[in-house]
């Protein structure tokens, strides 16, 4: 449990402070979709490439599952068996039939979550992770927070109408990219078929996701369908074509397959995920005082890359931060800089820049100090 928050805590952080989103509207011709909301963004980055009305709060129906999913995933243990309560059997609308009593291994209710919509499998699993239904979508609410997802509010796991239930479609791409991030949220969200166990039946259920873009578009790898009355059809939808993971997101969307797969389209059409500063690349270098050498180069330690059209790629700026010196000890990985990137006067990330090895003290009071602990020792050992 403390792996996993470390690493989502260090994932925080580069999602939320290192690249800097840009929120204004972005609009391109030819890109006519039906949905009330809309917008497409590249995932690493966070970069929207479209937006449509992208900041107006709406209700999202079972797109609310990317949200369960994601909190059972770092809360919970996908080998947990979890036994159906009453509150989850015979809750209203999608349903994977389940019966009080029943158990299942959440990664299995996960399946059901995703890819059939289960309502019951919503409230099962909240119960099982946050010990009810409220104590879970505070948790979800928590998350969303974290995320950046400001003007979103879960009022319950799985997208039943409520008044106090809502998100935009930024914030839902937001949640959508993040949970992309997750090995496992991601292999279920793009399985088209799923077995699942089914006890007290001579059969298994057998479930279809009702996503179409992972049958009829290329490099579609999820994400989740959602409908209601009051909220219309939502869809949270994502594909990957080599380098560039994109999340597109429509709400009240009568056309929203289609709406989706306009939105990727123009994305992969016009953006790459371009390589500003390669790995390896030689930054600059860094002076060290009392060290054991008298400088080192700094190197990036891995490709910078981000969502560019051919235009943009050839106005991006570096802007090279190094401290003039260091004093020794240098440990390996120490910040010693930032690499600004930027298109005219808009910023597009900050990334920090490090030692690339650790280099150590040579000062007359380190010698000493060194001279003294060893002449200490040996009269500790004298005796």
């Amino acid at each position: 449990m403390k792996r996993i928050v470390a690493r989502t805590t260090a994932f925080l952080l580069f999602f939320t402070a290192i690249f800097a989103y840009n929120t204004a509207e972005v609009r391109a011709e030819g890109v006519e979709v039906s949905a009330q909301s809309a917008v497409v963004l590249e995932a690493g980055t966070g970069r929207i490439l479209f937006e449509k009305n992208a900041y107006q709060k709406l209700p999202m129906a079972s797109t609310t599952k990317v949200m369960t999913a994601l909190v059972a995933l770092e809360y919970g243990n996908p080998d947990d068996v979890i036994t159906v309560g009453q509150n989850a059997s015979g809750v209203e609308g999608s349903s994977i039939w389940l019966s009080a009593g029943e158990r299942m291994t959440l990664s299995d209710m996960l399946y059901g979550l995703m890819l059939a919509s289960g309502n019951d499998a919503a409230v099962a699993i909240a119960e099982h992770i946050g010990g009810s239904v409220e104590a879970f979508v505070d948790m979800m609410n928590k998350k969303a927070k974290e995320i950046g997802a400001y003007n979103t509010h879960f009022a319950n796991p799985n997208g039943l109408p409520d008044k106090n239930h809502y998100t935009t479609a930024y914030d839902l791409a937001l949640i959508s990219a993040y949970a992309m991030k997750n090995e496992t949220f991601c292999t279920i969200v793009k399985t088209q078929y799923k077995t699942l166990p089914w006890e007290g039946h001579e059969w298994d259920r057998v479930v279809k996701n009702k996503n179409k873009i992972l049958w009829n578009y290329e490099g579609g790898n999820g994400i989740k369908t959602g409908f209601t009355k009051e909220a219309g059809r939502c869809l949270a939808a994502a594909a990957q074509r080599d380098n560039m993971q994109l999340v597109s997101v429509v709400l009240n969307a009568p056309d929203m397959f289609n709406d989706c797969m306009a939105l990727m389209d123009y994305g992969f059409e016009n953006y790459d995920n371009r390589i500003i500063v390669k790995k390896g690349e030689l930054i600059g270098n860094v002076a060290v005082k009392d060290g054991m050498q008298d400088s080192f180069a700094v190197y990036a330690d891995e490709d910078i890359a981000y969502p560019l059209t051919d235009d943009e790629f050839s106005k991006v700026q570096k802007a090279v931060h190094l401290k003039d010196e260091v004093k020794a000890p240098v440990d390996k990985g120490q910040v010693v800089g930032t690499v600004d990137l930027w298109l005219g006067e808009e910023k597009l990330c900050s990334v920090e820049l490090k030692s690339a090895c650790q280099i150590g003290e040579n000062s007359y009071s380190y010698h000493l100090n060194k001279l003294l602990r060893f002449w200490i020792n040996a009269k500790a050992c004298d005796m």
